[in-house]
């Protein structure tokens, strides 16, 4: 009960730190770890501005320094984080599974976000994300090694040739490179049998997306490009926790 609690009390502050990644990934950003500034005017922001949720509800998402609009994407990826530790501790996850399931969670979250604002799955996290896959599957649950190696394969063999067969007949690109790692990384977590559920699920999930952004007015057609990530991403999340509350 001690590990539920502590990881709820974590997340928002896992949160911080993947809403600096998300910003600067995209902007290949030297100073990765560089202490966190105002964008407007350059303040650098001291322990009392960086209290996750906490700093920007009592600024009222406004910069001490300058008074500029803090973006509300930071306070969201925050909030985010804690929805992921929730989900998991609900789904009945304690210790190890726990946190494990939690890097994840949190890993998944920013790909997807990164995926949704730049139509980019970085390797700096999907590649790590299948290697702990595989060394999760090896000390928890070793039988399943094999399954779950053959799930990565398959998966990105899959997308990769699914990607081509789309270029050769609509001459541009369906599926990225970063979908089938992607994909690969969800086979190394559940299995080579988790495959197509897990596709079908994106797959809805992803025709969701499409609808959400019709009925808000924006314009659909055939040729309107949308990321794959974010529905990828929430599948895996989804069947990572019936598999947790399965036990």
């Amino acid at each position: 009960m001690a590990g539920q609690w502590l990881a709820l009390v974590a997340a928002p502050f896992i949160g911080s730190f993947l809403g600096v990644l998300i910003r600067r990934l995209p902007r290949q950003t030297p100073n990765l770890w560089g202490r966190s500034a105002c964008e407007a005017c350059g303040h650098t922001l001291g322990v009392s501005e960086l209290v996750p949720i906490a700093s920007f509800l009592v600024q009222r998402g406004r910069c001490r320094a300058c008074a500029a609009p803090v973006p509300r994407a930071h306070l969201a990826v925050e909030l985010a984080a804690v929805a992921v530790a929730g989900t998991a501790v609900a789904a009945g996850a304690t210790g190890w599974a726990l946190w494990t399931g939690c890097g994840l969670g949190w890993t998944v979250l920013a790909l997807a976000w990164i995926d949704w604002e730049q139509f980019w799955l970085p390797d700096v996290l999907t590649l790590p994300l299948l290697v702990a896959g595989l060394l999760v599957t090896w000390f928890d649950a070793p039988w399943m090694l094999t399954d779950c190696a053959i799930g990565a394969i398959a998966g990105y063999l899959a997308f990769r040739i699914l990607g081509r067969v789309y270029e050769l007949v609509r001459k541009r690109e369906g599926l990225g490179q970063g979908d089938a790692k992607l994909l690969a990384a969800a086979g190394a977590w559940l299995g080579w049998q988790a495959l197509a559920p897990l596709v079908l699920l994106a797959a809805l999930i992803g025709l969701g997306f499409a609808l959400a952004a019709r009925l808000r007015g924006g314009t659909m057609t055939a040729a309107t490009a949308l990321p794959f990530g974010p529905a990828l991403a929430a599948a895996l999340w989804a069947l990572w926790l019936v598999q947790a509350w399965q036990g």
